[in-house]
């Protein structure tokens, strides 16, 4: 999206849900997406107007984006969607790591079978994704099965760091997506040897195959992000 574009593309309120819940879940979608630019101004009195709602719910919307780190806001301008770098993401990545190790660790006594059925649901729409080179659905997905590890944990406050971390990370490998196909059925394979850890009840081997995966996401996403910049020269 253009900056002279307006912002009706971004989408339509229909849940019944608060007007600042609505508007803050577009506003993400539209940042995680790349609908919405690094660096695009988002004003105030246009978006309000063109999404047919008061100010004040969309306020707050933008300071629970703002909490998140999708959007910066500057006294006396419209609020800009944030610039994400390569060392953002880096740094993301490696926050990310030191939860989900933690986290794997914690959860392995709470295994239960409703909770691998979870997981085997998402793998299972993992691979029907790859096999229709559905890569934004894989990485909406990749981000869900991460979510899923944490939501056993039973600190909310651990659950919604994580939340957070995942999203800026999601955001990473979405805007670097057209290079993921050559990796989404490794990150795949990495995410069944998770389970079937877990299915095990093997903390070791769960901490471990945790690891492994993370390392070459990363490995990953610097390849991905080498390969975007020598595509865009």
């Amino acid at each position: 999206m253009s900056q002279s574009e307006n912002f009706t593309n971004i989408g339509r309120f229909k849940r019944q849900e608060s007007l600042a819940t609505q508007a803050y879940e577009l506003l993400k979608e539209a940042i995680i997406t790349g609908n919405l630019k690094d660096g695009q101004p988002l004003p105030e009195e246009k978006m309000a107007r063109e999404f047919g709602i008061s100010r004040t719910p969309l306020r707050d919307a933008f300071k629970k984006l703002e909490a998140e780190g999708l959007i910066k806001a500057e006294a006396g301008r419209p609020c800009i969607v944030a610039n994400f770098t390569k060392t953002d993401s880096s740094n993301f990545m490696e926050l990310r790591s030191v939860l989900e190790i933690y986290n794997i660790e914690t959860v392995i006594s709470k295994v239960d079978t409703e909770f691998l059925q979870s997981l085997n649901q998402n793998l299972a729409g993992q691979m029907k994704a790859i096999k229709q080179n559905a890569y934004h659905d894989f990485i909406e997905l990749d981000r869900k099965f991460h979510l899923l590890l944490a939501a056993q944990n039973d600190n909310s406050e651990f659950r919604e760091i994580n939340s957070r971390i995942n999203t800026r990370v999601n955001r990473a490998f979405l805007i670097l997506s057209s290079t993921v196909p050559s990796s989404a059925e490794e990150a795949y394979y990495e995410h069944l040897e998770i389970v079937s850890a877990l299915e095990q009840r093997d903390a070791r081997l769960a901490r471990h195959k945790m690891i492994v995966h993370l390392n070459n996401v990363e490995k990953r996403f610097l390849q991905y992000y080498k390969d975007a910049h020598s595509n865009a020269k």
